[in-house]
């Protein structure tokens, strides 16, 4: 299979349309049938695949940082009495297992990018559906503030995964609809093993959705309920956005070369080194320097690129199981950019590129691979870089009195970047020890190695002599573990705490659906999903587990 890219813009857009008027947009589904990413299957019904969701994540991110006026965003479709029919099945049925939990776990970082945009960046979302929504549709319908539903004795909304595929809705259908919705459970139950669905009053009962209108005003309630969320919108931006102008990036089997980050790719050991470079030279220190340097700014700028590596190297380099992070730079210059970005974060933009640095945080966070964190000489693991290493699995740093190294903590790592839990990293790390997390926090200043080891912010500081095989060994002896295995483990051990809507969706996604989606029920010979539209039943195994 051909590499899957990430960045596009809406002049390549084949199935969406962004429609900018005032404080409220619009973007129409209008998928094409044979515009997908393989030309094995179409896209029938507005069902949608990963090309479908890579241009729904670049036009919400869009509409956050190219128009600030935007403070509601109707999705709608653009098919006749259909919305969406959800995932294409014939795309998940001859996908590998692989891409199939990566495709769900990326569809849900999206639909929670909609929520985020909708709680912190005041951009609220309505979904208007204007016909049959089942499956994923639904579920993008899910992730919107409200939900307006046309009432013409056919539509309905639906999530018939387990009766029609032996499977699950794959992207928070379930959770949202008890977490979210506060749907009633027995409700939920039966709302489940609905192939059919439920339309009209029974769907407003339910609290499936949020309102009905007949074909004859819906584009008019649609208006009305629009303009009402844009009226409880607190974004207070208005003026020209910045445009997320393409990434420069250069790409060979072996490496991603962006202008901030390096990724270089070890096929043979099955790792991959990703090297983020600190900011260099005089950096804009207010608003108006921050909206005339653009994307060219350096956290927005690594943000981008670092995002960017992430999802290639989930989807197009699935056998490298263990990420080794490093940064170079200057620690006092990355924590000057975090003083600004703290200074100014009520800003739009300034808030629009740390939400942008949290998202994709919680990017490594969902990333089924194994994450060592190298603090090495030349490193810059300080305030929101620190913040990788916290991501990760464990941290080396080297303790080498000739070669000093050092971490740092800012006024970023405060909170600024909550984990899926609500935690911050820190708090997360020193979950039931808030002596030892007060500690930290009120350090000031540069943290040796030593220092860092007493701190508890790293996981071994190897001294000169021990550092190049200590790190060797760690790395060839997580190469050699199950892979399977290690999925588990991390994703259980990276969320300690609260649990929430995000940990709930996530943890389902790497435990359930990674498990059902092997399972021959759905996609054995005689499976669910394997034999859908065709004219055979399945044959279950029909043992509970």
């Amino acid at each position: 299979m051909e590499p899957i890219y990430f960045e596009t813009d809406p002049s390549r857009y084949k199935h969406l349309k962004l429609a900018v008027d005032g404080p409220i947009a619009t973007l129409t589904i209008d998928i094409q049938e044979d515009g997908g990413l393989r030309p094995d299957y179409l896209l029938k019904l507005n069902s949608y695949d990963l090309s479908v969701d890579i241009e729904l994540s670049d036009a919400v991110e869009r509409q956050r940082f190219e128009h600030p006026e935007v403070k509601a965003v109707v999705i709608t479709s653009g098919k006749d009495r259909v919305f969406s029919a959800g995932a294409n099945i014939l795309m998940l049925a001859s996908s590998g297992h692989s891409f199939k939990v990566n495709f769900c776990k990326y569809t849900n970082e999206t639909r929670l990018g909609m929520e985020e945009a909708s709680a912190a960046s005041g951009q609220k979302y309505l979904a208007a559906l204007n016909g049959i929504t089942s499956g994923g549709g639904y579920e993008l319908a899910l992730a919107a503030d409200e939900i307006l539903l046309v009432d013409d004795g056919n539509a309905a909304v639906a999530l018939p995964e387990a009766p029609l595929l032996a499977v699950l809705p794959g992207t928070g259908g379930l959770t949202r609809l008890v977490d979210k919705r506060m749907v009633r459970r027995d409700l939920a139950d039966v709302f489940s093993t609905l192939v059919e669905g439920v339309k009209g009053q029974r769907a407003i009962d339910w609290k499936l959705v949020d309102g009905i209108a007949p074909r004859s005003r819906f584009d008019e309630a649609v208006r009305e309920r629009a303009q009402a969320l844009a009226e409880t919108s607190q974004r207070n931006a208005d003026g020209p956005g910045i445009e997320l102008t393409p990434l420069e990036a250069t790409r060979t089997q072996e490496s991603l070369e962006y202008p901030h980050v390096t990724v270089t790719i070890d096929g043979d050991s099955r790792h991959v080194e990703i090297l983020v470079r600190g900011p260099e030279g005089d950096q804009p220190q207010s608003p108006e320097a921050i909206l005339e340097a653009g994307v060219d700014f350096w956290p927005l700028a690594v943000a981008r690129e670092l995002d960017d590596a992430l999802c290639h190297l989930r989807f197009n380099e699935a056998t490298c199981g263990l990420l080794l992070l490093k940064t170079q730079g200057s620690c006092d210059a990355v924590l000057a950019i975090d003083e600004t970005l703290n200074r100014h974060a009520d800003h739009w933009l300034v808030n629009e590129i740390l939400l942008k640095m949290r998202r994709v945080l919680k990017r490594i966070d969902q990333t089924a691979r194994s994450l060592f964190a190298l603090i090495e000489p030349g490193s810059c693991f300080a305030g929101s870089l620190f913040e990788v290493a916290l991501a990760a699995d464990r941290s080396y740093m080297l303790d080498d009195g000739n070669q000093p190294v050092h971490v740092a903590v800012g006024p970023l790592n405060r909170g600024r970047f909550p984990k899926a839990n609500g935690l911050s990293r820190l708090e997360t790390r020193f979950l039931g020890d808030p002596e030892l997390l007060d500690n930290v926090l009120s350090h000031t200043g540069l943290i040796d190695a030593n220092e860092a080891l007493a701190l508890g912010l790293v996981t071994f500081a190897p001294d000169d002599l021990d550092w190049d095989d200590e790190v060797r060994i760690a790395i060839e002896e997580r190469c050699g573990f199950s892979p399977d295995a290690m999925t588990g483990m991390e994703a259980s051990l990276r969320f300690a705490g609260p649990e929430t809507l995000e940990t709930k969706i996530f943890g389902r996604l790497t435990a359930w659906q990674n498990w059902i989606f092997q399972r021959p029920n759905a996609v054995g010979e005689k499976g669910a999903l394997t034999l859908y539209g065709k004219q055979t039943m399945p044959e279950f195994d029909w043992r509970r587990t």
